[in-house]
């Protein structure tokens, strides 16, 4: 066999195995209930009003206002992509939650490329949420919607000071996106 062929056939082959592991990750998805009621909703528009957020942890399996959960999010895309994120809960609302996703990426360096692009980034600290101790924040131009079987697991809750100064920020976020 020439050595054409041989590349020609390893070629081929890679791209098959590259096409099967692809459909083995969306079927993984589905199963994983990436798709339908278990997901984060798309960003809920500024037009409609925040309910009260009021700070209201309690030590039981269900998720509350003040606490970081855990629950798959779309990309800013929307295209059907997402990942498993942190989601600090702000109140409940409609049989689900209304929350914001977490990060522990410091966009404090990147600020104006974030702003340029909507993103905008407020500053919580660390918590036991992250296993590594590492400082968060969390994203105000894009509270989410999360049916509540989308809460795949609880982290831990902010502090009542700290959950006050996000619901002020975020009020005043929203203000200013309104003038």
């Amino acid at each position: 066999m020439s050595v054409l062929n041989r590349i020609v056939r390893v070629a081929t082959g890679l791209v098959r195995d590259a096409a099967r592991s692809s459909q083995r990750r969306a079927r993984r998805g589905q199963r994983a209930g990436h798709r339908g009621p278990e997901r984060a909703d798309v960003t809920v528009p500024f037009e409609q009003p925040l309910p009260a957020l009021r700070y209201a942890p309690e030590a039981d399996d269900d998720a509350d206002p003040g606490e970081i959960v855990w629950a798959w999010v779309p990309y800013d895309e929307n295209d059907g992509r997402g990942k498993d994120r942190p989601v600090l809960i702000l109140a409940r609302h409609a049989g689900g939650y209304l929350g914001l996703q977490a990060t522990s990426q410091d966009h404090d360096r990147d600020r104006a490329d974030e702003a340029r692009w909507g993103r905008y980034w407020f500053d919580i600290g660390a918590g036991a949420w992250d296993s590594h101790g590492r400082q968060s924040e969390v994203r105000l131009d894009r509270v989410l919607y999360l049916p509540a079987a989308a809460v795949r697991r609880q982290g831990a809750a902010l502090d009542e000071e700290r959950f006050d100064a996000v619901a002020q920020a975020l009020r005043a976020f929203r203000r200013d996106q309104d003038r």
